[in-house]
């Protein structure tokens, strides 16, 4: 016989629990003369029992009814249901914070992230110490907060080199120069990169050049070319982001954007960079799109990672109308474009696959040479001229 202190010991319970079991009906203890309760070895036995069936997941309840009839199954498959799924999100969680220690990949996580909550995602991530720009980067780049910084590295040893950062022409930007109606302007280029359209504005047009990049070495290189070329006084360059830049309402009549109204996304782009345009102001964009109604499983696969905002022509067009844009005209680049930004792409990545080893940069642009390569006319990128109503 135990008293209940000796039995709250024996079982690992205390004095209270052990009182409102009896309460319940699931030990019977005996009152002594002396007013102390005593208690069996039954009930002790009872006690272990129950604590080994509350270990498989049942309730309090599931438990007095499996001890004093038979088992019901149907219970113990639903239990055994609902620990699966515990398990299973014990298992997500568990997973998500080794990624956030750096353990695995976090890729998976940052591009679900950029689809439910875009903008309190990239909050998020400043945060964490990154600066907008970086932010920016690590959404359509790295994908990895862990591993920006060793991506980036290795994306900038690749580019450094490289004249072109996507798909273009000189024969594409001019035939799209052709169609606009005014060639004595004001002109924003965005996401000038180096300025291979700029020197085509200043060499081709009579308009006064402001070139918007984010990138300060890529201007300083572009208005070393100016010099060389005496162009510079055509130019001004401004480092900013493309979604907050300094300018005043209706100060351009035209504004160009080849392949990076992507990073704000393009529909945001069209609404955001139309009060800039002066009254009948041009803008001219280009974004990648799909030029098939049945694009392939591999190619909807990878570009659904890569760009989940890509659209038809048509949807597009229909994007620029409702932002209030008439459409002048629209082309798909040449497979010469193609060929002029990953034609150098490839043979850099040759010269550095020893120093790119187990890269992420480098599986990456190998995945996506390999989509450019059996693309067979499924996507194209697509220049708009569009005049603002």
């Amino acid at each position: 016989m135990y008293r209940i202190s000796q039995l709250a010991e024996l079982v690992g319970l205390s004095r209270t629990t052990l009182l409102y079991y009896e309460k319940l009906g699931l030990i019977k203890g005996e009152r002594l003369n002396n007013g102390y309760r005593q208690y069996s070895e039954k009930d002790a036995q009872r006690l272990v029992l129950l604590q080994n069936l509350q270990a498989g997941g049942l309730t309090l309840k599931e438990c007095q009814a499996c001890l004093d009839a038979k088992v019901n199954r149907e219970v113990l498959v639903e239990r055994l249901e609902q620990l699966d799924q515990e398990i299973e999100q014990k298992q997500n969680s568990r997973q998500l914070l080794a990624a956030l220690l750096g353990e695995s990949s976090l890729t998976d996580w940052h591009e679900s992230l950029d689809q439910l909550a875009p903008e309190a995602h990239i909050e998020w991530l400043m945060k964490q110490g990154f600066d907008e720009k970086q932010a920016m980067r690590l959404k359509w780049l790295s994908k990895d907060m862990n591993e920006h910084e060793r991506y980036m590295q290795d994306f900038d040893l690749i580019f450094k080199e490289l004249e072109r950062w996507g798909p273009g022409s000189e024969s594409d930007t001019l035939k799209a120069l052709q169609k606009v109606p005014n060639k004595s302007m004001t002109l924003l280029e965005i996401g000038c990169g180096q300025g291979i359209a700029t020197e085509l504005f200043a060499r081709h047009t009579d308009a006064m050049i402001t070139a918007v990049d984010n990138e300060e070495f890529a201007l300083k290189h572009l208005m070393e070319k100016m010099q060389q070329n005496g162009l510079e006084d055509k130019i001004t360059t401004v480092c900013a982001d493309m979604a907050k830049m300094p300018f005043e309402t209706k100060s351009f009549d035209l504004i160009w954007s080849e392949g990076s109204a992507y990073i704000m996304g393009v529909q945001n782009a069209l609404k955001a960079w139309k009060p800039l345009l002066s009254e009948d102001g041009v803008l001219v964009v280009s974004d990648l799109v799909w030029s098939t109604d049945k694009p392939s499983e591999g190619a909807l696969s990878f570009w659904k990672k890569e760009y989940p905002d890509m659209v038809s022509v048509s949807e597009r067009i229909k994007h620029a109308q409702q932002a209030g844009y008439e459409v002048i005209e629209h082309f798909s680049l040449s497979d010469a474009a193609w060929e002029a930004y990953y034609h150098p792409l490839i043979e850099r990545l040759d010269t550095l696959k020893d120093k790119l080893i187990d890269s992420p940069v480098l599986i990456d642009f190998e995945n996506e040479i390999t989509a450019f390569k059996q693309r067979a006319n499924e996507f194209d990128y697509e220049i708009f001229i569009l005049r603002s109503r």
